[in-house]
């Protein structure tokens, strides 16, 4: 048998989600401090300057300087601008709201892809994916009454509101990220990811992004590196192992989130939150599986 071991694209995968958790940290740091929009600009700025030179020695050496072909440009074009949507209104909401509990929220994004995969590719729903989807939907809204009976007000809602935008958002890169992996390698899908959303963000930044002091181009540049290392591990791993395998890994970065929440910015993980989680990961679990013979 040729390739890794089935073990090692989990690992990798687990070793991203834990870089993009504290990644997220550091980044709502940043956002705090400069705001989400030229965070989120600064940080892929950062880390298309990081991963320009190994793109650029990948492309002298392996295409002979030649660009990807059009269908794999246009799948980098199509998640650069769904990421960069995704990732300010992630981060703008969590500056509103506890970092675990933005990706307990987030964890619906695995259900909506589900629901979009049936949408685009004419896949049934069984009944036990439609079962899981009510349960997850249960979750959410006890998360929701958590964060709103803690925090009321206009602010939390739009946190609120902004965390479960962004994960329709993320389902859809979920859905992309498979299909991107097979296309390039993770060098490519690093550099191009963090060029589309910096190119595309750039006419806005004159205005909206400031010049950051040197404690924020800290967290920028740690923030930039750290999502380039997380992009690499998680294409190096979808390129060897199927998403199905690998999607449930997700729910691990609540681990890290909640620490990271903790030790950064003391923020206690409550019983809603716990709660809450549960549920969607029940119902997530329950809607994967395969098993059930009558479909809905």
């Amino acid at each position: 048998m040729h390739g890794p071991r089935p073990l090692l694209p989990i690992l990798m995968t687990l070793a991203g989600l834990a870089s993009f958790s504290v990644m997220d940290g550091t980044m709502k740091a940043a956002a705090l401090a400069l705001g989400a929009f030229a965070a989120i600009f600064w940080r892929s700025t950062v880390g298309a300057l990081a991963i320009a030179p190994l793109w650029l020695r990948e492309t002298v050496t392996q295409r002979g300087g030649r660009l990807p072909p059009r269908p794999a440009l246009r799948v980098h074009v199509l998640r650069g601008v769904v990421s960069a949507a995704m990732a300010i209104l992630f981060f703008d909401g969590v500056v509103r709201m506890p970092l675990a509990q933005g990706m307990a929220l987030s964890f619906i994004a695995p259900l909506i892809a589900l629901y979009l995969a049936a949408f685009t590719l004419g896949e049934r729903l069984s009944q036990r994916a439609v079962f899981g989807s009510l349960l997850a939907l249960v979750g959410v809204g006890v998360i929701a009454a958590d964060q709103l009976g803690a925090t009321p007000g206009p602010q939390a809602w739009r946190g609120l509101l902004e965390i479960l935008t962004s994960a329709v958002l993320y389902a859809i890169t979920l859905v992309l990220q498979r299909r991107q992996a097979q296309m390039a390698t993770p060098v490519e899908v690093a550099f191009y990811q963090s060029v589309v959303i910096a190119l595309l963000l750039a006419p806005l930044a004159v205005v909206w992004a400031p010049w950051p002091t040197p404690g924020q181009w800290a967290l920028v540049v740690a923030g930039a590196l750290l999502a380039a290392l997380a992009m690499m591990l998680l294409a190096w791993a979808y390129a060897r192992a199927e998403a199905q395998v690998l999607v449930p890994l997700e729910y691990t970065a609540f681990i890290w989130a909640a620490v990271v929440g903790w030790v950064a910015f003391a923020e206690p993980v409550t019983r809603g939150t716990i709660a809450g989680v549960t549920l969607i990961v029940a119902g997530c679990v329950l809607a994967a599986r395969r098993d059930d013979p009558r479909p809905k």
